[in-house]
């Protein structure tokens, strides 16, 4: 298991110095710092919730409910609990001889709590929206990747991000599904 272990944290490392070093370029640059950088999301992202509340009818409304219940569970959880109890140290903390675009962080990265807030409020809307899926696939993956390329996670961290993101939504989505056949006070449709 030990074997294991080394292999795939000697794999992780690779994969991170591949992602941060190969890719480098003015564009790609600017493109991954601008959509790693949590405060350019705030305006859109803001709207949007505003209009699913305001013009999304019962629908939006319950999903506007449901995505700040996710941000908060995928947040909290990976920031309050998994992040300490895990005490994995980030690259820009542990490694040399790669690039750092952005501010490190906290020292403690696994797993990427950007990476599991995007993937709990992308699963939530492809749950509610399937049309959606395409976008929030390209959404989930460039912020996840982009964690890696500007030097502040290892890949598997924001892996696990995406994965508990993604089973945060899900969950909320079932038990939205449970509540459902109790009370039709929650259907939509």
């Amino acid at each position: 298991m030990t074997d294991l272990l080394q292999y795939v944290a000697a794999l992780d490392k690779s994969l991170f110095y591949f992602l941060n070093l190969n890719f480098a370029s003015s564009t790609s640059d600017s493109f991954m710092i601008w959509i790693t950088t949590k405060k350019n999301w705030y305006l859109p992202g803001g709207i949007l919730w505003v209009l699913l509340m305001w013009k999304g009818g019962k629908k939006g409304r319950i999903l506007g409910i449901m995505i700040i219940l996710g941000i908060t569970l995928a947040d909290q959880i990976s920031s309050s609990i998994l992040k300490p109890a895990i005490a994995r140290h980030r690259p820009c903390k542990v490694l040399e001889g790669f690039r750092l675009l952005v501010h490190c962080g906290s020292m403690n990265g696994f797993p990427s709590s950007h990476a599991s807030n995007v993937a709990a409020i992308g699963t939530l809307f492809i749950g509610f929206y399937r049309r959606s899926a395409i976008f929030w696939g390209i959404l989930i993956f460039f912020i996840g990747i982009s964690r890696v390329y500007v030097g502040v996670h290892f890949p598997m961290d924001v892996f696990f991000g995406w994965l508990l993101g993604g089973l945060i939504g899900i969950t909320l989505i079932q038990l939205l599904k449970l509540a459902q056949q109790k009370s039709p006070l929650l259907r939509y449709d």
